[in-house]
C-alpha cells in the first residue's frame, strides 16, 4: 500500500505574482496595448471635528481610459514630476519600472477596467450626503460591519483612523491599533508601529489598502493565512488589487474606488465583498 502523504499547503499569493500574471495577459489584454491616459496626485490634510489628529494623505492616481486606479504613499516617496514623466507611458512599462505606489495604481486601474466594482456582484453601500464626520462614520461602520467577531475579540487594525476604532468597539471588539505615523488614538489608546506583534495577537485583522503601496500587504496576508484568522481589507488604495486576493487570504473587502468619499459631500458608493470559508 502506498503511504499517504499530506498535501503541502499552497504558498501564499503575492502582489508581484499578480503583476506578473497581468503582464502575461492572464487577466485580460496585454498591458503593452494600453497607455496611461493621465497620472496625477493629490495631497490633502483632514482634521475631524472633536479630534486632535491631522491626517495627511498623498495619493498617486492613474487614469486608464474609462477607469481609475489609486494608491497612497508616504511623504517624499514620489516627486510631482512623476505626473509629467508617466502620463502617456505604456501600462506595461509602469507595471515593471515605476515606483511601487505607481505600480499599484496602474495595476488597480487595469483590474478596475477589466471588472468594474459596479459590475462585480459586490454589495453597494451608499454613504450619505453630509459633513466629513458623518460620511467617515458611515464609511467606517460599513467596514466594521464586515467583521464577524465575538465580544472581546482582539482586532488588529493596520492603518488607524479614529472612526474605525470606534466602530470596532461598537461591535464588541478590542482594537489593536498599528500605524507608522500615529502614536495614540483620540481616546488615548497607544498605537504601535510593530505590525508583527499585532499580527501575532489578533483574532482578526483589518488592514488598509495602503499596505499594498508600502509593501507590507504580502506579510499581512501570509500571516493571516498561516494563523487561519480573518483578514478584512478597507481599500481606497488598490481596491481592485485587494479584490484579486478574495478567497486567498482576504476574507472580506470594502472597496472604495476613486473619487474617494472625502472629496465629496454628496452620496457616494463603496462596495463590500465577502467570501465564505476560512482564510
Amino acid at each position: 500500500m502506498t503511504p499517504h502523504t499530506a498535501t503541502p499547503p499552497m504558498p501564499a499569493p503575492t502582489v508581484d505574482a499578480l503583476i506578473a500574471a497581468v503582464l502575461a495577459g492572464e487577466h485580460g489584454p496585454l498591458p503593452a496595448e494600453s497607455v496611461a491616459t493621465s497620472v496625477f496626485w493629490i495631497h490633502h490634510g483632514t482634521r475631524l471635528a472633536g479630534g486632535d489628529t491631522t491626517y495627511l494623505n498623498q495619493y498617486v492616481l492613474v487614469r486608464l481610459g474609462a477607469s481609475f486606479g489609486g494608491c497612497a504613499f508616504e511623504a517624499g516617496e514620489i516627486d510631482p514630476a512623476i505626473c509629467r514623466d508617466s502620463s502617456g507611458v505604456p501600462l506595461d512599462v509602469l507595471l515593471r519600472e515605476a515606483p511601487r505606489p505607481l505600480r499599484i495604481a496602474a495595476l488597480d486601474a487595469y483590474l478596475s477596467g477589466q471588472r468594474p466594482h459596479r459590475d462585480a456582484g459586490a454589495e453597494p453601500v451608499i454613504l450619505p450626503a453630509g459633513t466629513p464626520e458623518v460620511r467617515a462614520a458611515a464609511r467606517d461602520a460599513a467596514i466594521a460591519g464586515l467583521l464577524d467577531i465575538e465580544a472581546g475579540a482582539r482586532v488588529g487594525l493596520i492603518g488607524v483612523v479614529d472612526p474605525l476604532v470606534a466602530a470596532i468597539r461598537e461591535r464588541g471588539g478590542e482594537p489593536l491599533p498599528c500605524d507608522f505615523n500615529l502614536r495614540a488614538t483620540r481616546w488615548g489608546d497607544p498605537v504601535t508601529t510593530d505590525m508583527h506583534e499585532v499580527l501575532e495577537r489578533a483574532d482578526a485583522v483589518v488592514a488598509t489598502g495602503m499596505t499594498l503601496g508600502n509593501g507590507s500587504f504580502d506579510t499581512v496576508l501570509g500571516r493571516c493565512r498561516a494563523r487561519g484568522i480573518p483578514l478584512v481589507v478597507y481599500a481606497q488604495s488598490g481596491s481592485a488589487v485587494a479584490r484579486a486576493f478574495l478567497g486567498s487570504g482576504v476574507t472580506a473587502l470594502s472597496a472604495e474606488p476613486f473619487p474617494f468619499s472625502q472629496f465629496s459631500a454628496d452620496p457616494t458608493t463603496l462596495y463590500r465583498y465577502r467570501t465564505a470559508g476560512r482564510p
